[in-house]
This record gives C-alpha cells, sequence and structure tokens, in this order.
C-alpha cells in the first residue's frame, strides 16, 4: 500500500487538494500580473475569517484572495476531475466519475457565499461589491454548460476577470494597499489559525 493510502480520509484530500490550490495560485498571479501589472495582491496560501464567533464552526477558510483597482476577489478550488453538472439540490453541484456514478458535492459558489457577506461587511463599501467565483485546475474537469454560472477552469480566469475590469471602467478603484491592510485586519494566515480551524472541520 502507498504512503497515501496509510493518510486519513481528511488527511489525503488535503494532500490531493494542495497541487491544485499551487496550480490555481499560479494562474491567478499571472492573470493578475497581465490585468494589473504590479497593482494587484494575492495573499500568499490560505485564510482563515471569525464568520462565525460562539458557534460550533466559527472559522472559515478561504483558499484565494485578491484585491485589484476593479474589485476583491474569493476564489474556492476544486481540485475535481470527471464531469460537473447542475445538481437538483440546493446549493449542489453533480461530479460524474470514471464510474459513471453521480454524486452531490457543494457548491463552491455555494461556499463563499458567507465569506463574501463578511468582508462585505467589515470593508469600505465604497469599495466595489466583492466578486466570488470557483477556480478548478484539473485538467481532465469536464463543465456542462449550465454550471458555467457557478464555476470556471483555470484557463477561463483570464477572460472572467479581464470582463470584471472592463465592467469597472470609469468607476472609484479599489486602493489596493489600503485593501490588503483592511484584509489582513480581518483575517489570520498564521501556521496555529489554520491547524485549529482545520481540527474543528475534520472533527465534526
Amino acid at each position: 500500500m502507498s504512503r497515501q493510502g496509510l493518510l486519513p480520509s481528511a488527511s489525503r484530500s488535503e494532500a490531493l487538494g494542495a497541487p491544485g490550490e499551487a496550480r490555481a495560485q499560479a494562474k491567478l498571479r499571472e492573470t493578475l500580473q497581465w490585468l494589473c501589472g504590479s497593482d494587484y495582491y494575492l495573499h500568499d496560501g490560505p485564510l482563515v475569517i471569525g464568520h462565525a464567533p460562539g458557534t460550533a464552526f466559527p472559522t472559515a477558510e478561504i483558499d484565494h484572495l485578491a484585491a485589484t483597482p476593479f474589485g476583491i476577489f474569493i476564489f474556492e478550488t476544486k481540485n475535481w476531475s470527471g464531469r460537473i453538472a447542475p445538481s437538483t439540490a440546493n446549493g449542489m453541484l453533480s461530479r460524474v466519475g470514471s464510474d459513471h456514478r453521480a454524486e452531490d458535492r457543494r457548491s463552491p459558489l455555494d461556499q463563499n457565499r458567507t465569506k463574501v457577506a463578511f468582508f462585505r461587511a467589515r470593508l469600505p463599501p465604497i469599495w466595489p461589491v466583492l466578486w466570488a467565483q470557483a477556480c478548478s485546475p484539473h485538467p481532465s474537469r469536464n463543465l456542462m454548460p449550465d454550471s458555467i454560472l457557478t464555476s470556471s477552469r483555470s484557463a477561463d480566469l483570464p477572460q472572467w476577470l479581464r470582463t470584471r475590469r472592463d465592467a469597472h471602467n470609469g468607476l472609484r478603484a479599489v486602493d489596493v494597499q489600503k485593501a490588503s491592510a483592511a484584509i489582513a485586519l480581518h483575517s489570520q494566515s498564521t501556521k496555529a489559525a489554520l491547524d485549529e480551524h482545520k481540527r474543528r472541520v475534520t472533527s465534526k
């Protein structure tokens, strides 16, 4: 048995997701440099926010967060393979794997709703509405047409973000330096904070 096969389920899922997150981060950086030059902020690694204090699960993890002159973006990376299509269940997507069996998985955009609301409530209202977009770097992923509204491949990121930039043309630009400082005030990225969040999630 391989070493990976000996890992607990949660650890195995994290190990499989890490390469996808690294590829998505690289694609985001490449895209933002193309669109913004040096005027952008892309946090290096995941962030933890305290979105529900006093509850059993008070924190949430953000895979990627970027601040640009045309908006602040939260991205959820899912390194899924197979065919991804809408589900009949609210807030879910359906994944069909190589065995042709369908399984429901929570929509990344549904996961991001509370994260978007958290920052909307804390950042200056003069800044544009936060955007949430799923980012899936897996090369064998096949999106059905109706699911394009809720997620995208990494290869689609440049066009998606360029559209957002063009839509913001003529509006007041976000001060990226101030935005990154404000984001830091309302989030944590230490190993201790990330480990504690993962402990809560895996123990449920």
